[in-house]
């Protein structure tokens, strides 16, 4: 099992999910986060400076079986790419055990219900 974590830009968020969702990656949580990258810029807004050098973003996290590693990466970036600077991150971590609380199955048996097989 793999946990990825991606850090997009927020307005790919959607596009993200209905990418993942059509790669059959049915369960993701995400945040709004914000970040400090290389670019560092103050703008001025009737006369006062403000600093605009932390970005907000949104992180996607979801693990998966290590089958599903490639199609959802790839799934994440097709959909989260600009080409621009500042399109993001992606994490794949290992992750050593899951558990279904409802069932205390481990495992990957515990990411999917047995009969949907994938």
């Amino acid at each position: 099992m793999r946990k990825i974590e991606a850090v997009i830009r927020k307005s790919k968020f959607e596009d993200v999910k209905a990418a993942l969702l059509a790669a059959d990656i049915e369960w993701m949580s995400y945040y709004d986060v914000r970040g400090v990258g290389k670019s560092r810029q103050e703008r001025i807004y009737r006369g006062v400076a403000y600093d605009t050098s932390s970005i907000e973003r949104t992180m996607v996290s979801l693990v998966v079986r290590d089958k599903n590693v490639d199609k959802a990466v790839r799934a994440i970036l097709g959909a989260a790419q600009t080409g621009e600077i500042g399109d993001g991150r992606i994490f794949v971590i290992p992750i050593e055990d899951a558990v279904r609380i409802r069932t205390g199955e481990h495992g990957d048996i515990a990411l999917y219900n047995a009969e949907q097989e994938q």
